[in-house]
């Protein structure tokens, strides 16, 4: 099971994360495409690269194919728009 749920259109993926999802299900991972992914409401949800400091999530975030990264878990709701190219 992943830690959000997710709604998929032709061009965009939209997902949920929600505070009540554990900590430990959000680890480092790699993507097999690059992604764009648009924060759609504020939060106080960080993003993390591997080898760099977390960032708090802003407007958007271009995730490189292959590169390890992580979200942060914060409070409330993180809803995101994402485009794979």
């Amino acid at each position: 099971m992943r830690p959000y749920f997710q709604l998929e259109t032709s061009e965009y993926l939209y997902r949920k994360f929600t505070e009540d999802t554990p900590e430990e299900e959000f680890v480092w991972h790699r993507d097999k495409n690059d992604r764009e992914v648009e924060i759609l409401e504020s939060t106080d949800w960080m993003f993390q690269f591997d080898n760099q400091l977390p960032q708090v999530l802003k407007d958007k975030v271009f995730i490189p194919k292959e590169v390890y990264h992580r979200l942060i878990k914060g409070t409330g709701t993180l809803n995101v728009r994402i485009k794979e190219y």
